[in-house]
């Protein structure tokens, strides 16, 4: 039912699924769940407090539910959740969650996960999402559903990306991102929508036609955010789409990343 390496260290504690296979030198720790089906290659590390769905690839070297890296954290009980289908590759690093939050840093089903990704505490990362090599998430990161993230980006704490969205690599994330939108560079600006994404996942173009004519008005055309909410629902549709893009835009804390061409315009002017 369950297949354990004999130099896995595997806690009498813990909770394994069938066909759990436990490769050589990883350790389970006590307070840890483990869904049917999922494979933990060798040499990886699991903490308690974390549970794990069924049919995950979790490789080698990966540490999942150790503590925070935050000052404030006092060895209070928090939590990992990761969804079903999911694969960690080599290297990456998952920390609990904090009283500073809702305790719980969740990744959720079908995601991707490359070598040496880092998640901080109480981040939440959506379903059928993939985080290329090297990208690291500081405490407290939103990420959305069918989002992609380039490899060696760093996003800031308490930044959201939303539905949809693709950032480039090596761009550093400083602001919020918003859903169906396609972003890069260093610092982070907009390059319209994720065209080729929305296509993959099934939008038409009249949805895609509508998503277009919002996002120029809200990041080209308007003087504010302001201007431009109010614009878009004065003459656009609501389509479960642009609400969900004004919601998103609404509630921003961060501040929304600049739209490209916005950005080249204030620093001509400033030059």
């Amino acid at each position: 039912m369950v297949d354990i390496h004999p130099t896995a260290i595997v806690s009498k504690k813990a909770k394994l699924g069938t066909n759990v296979k436990v490769g050589p030198f990883s350790i389970i720790e006590d307070e840890v769940e483990i869904g049917d089906n999922t494979v933990i290659h060798a040499g990886v590390k699991i903490k308690n407090y974390t549970k794990i769905g069924s049919n995950c690839q979790i490789f080698e070297g990966t540490v999942i539910g150790n503590v925070p890296q935050h000052l404030g954290f006092k060895g209070e009980v928090s939590y990992v959740e990761i969804g079903n289908n999911t694969v960690l590759r080599e290297y990456c690093t998952i920390h609990r969650g904090t009283s500073f939050d809702d305790g719980v840093t969740r990744i959720g089903d079908n995601c991707y996960l490359m070598a040496y990704v880092h998640v901080a505490h109480d981040c939440k990362v959506g379903h059928d999402t993939i985080l290329a090599n090297c990208v690291t998430l500081a405490g407290h990161v939103r990420i959305g559903n069918y989002v992609f993230i380039g490899g060696l980006t760093p996003i800031h704490q308490f930044c959201r990306i939303g539905d949809y969205a693709m950032v480039g690599g090596a761009s550093a994330v400083d602001k919020d991102i918003p859903p169906y939108t396609r972003a890069s560079k260093n610092h982070v600006m907009l390059y319209g929508l994720n065209i080729v994404g929305l296509k993959r996942r099934g939008f038409t173009n009249d949805q895609i036609k509508l998503l277009k004519e919002a996002y120029r008005i809200l990041f080209r055309t308007s003087s504010t955010l302001t201007e431009g909410i109010k614009e878009v629902e004065e003459k656009l549709p609501k389509t479960p789409e642009i609400e969900n893009l004004l919601n998103f835009v609404k509630t921003t804390k961060r501040g929304i990343a600049p739209e490209a061409s916005k950005r080249k315009q204030i620093i001509t002017e400033e030059e």
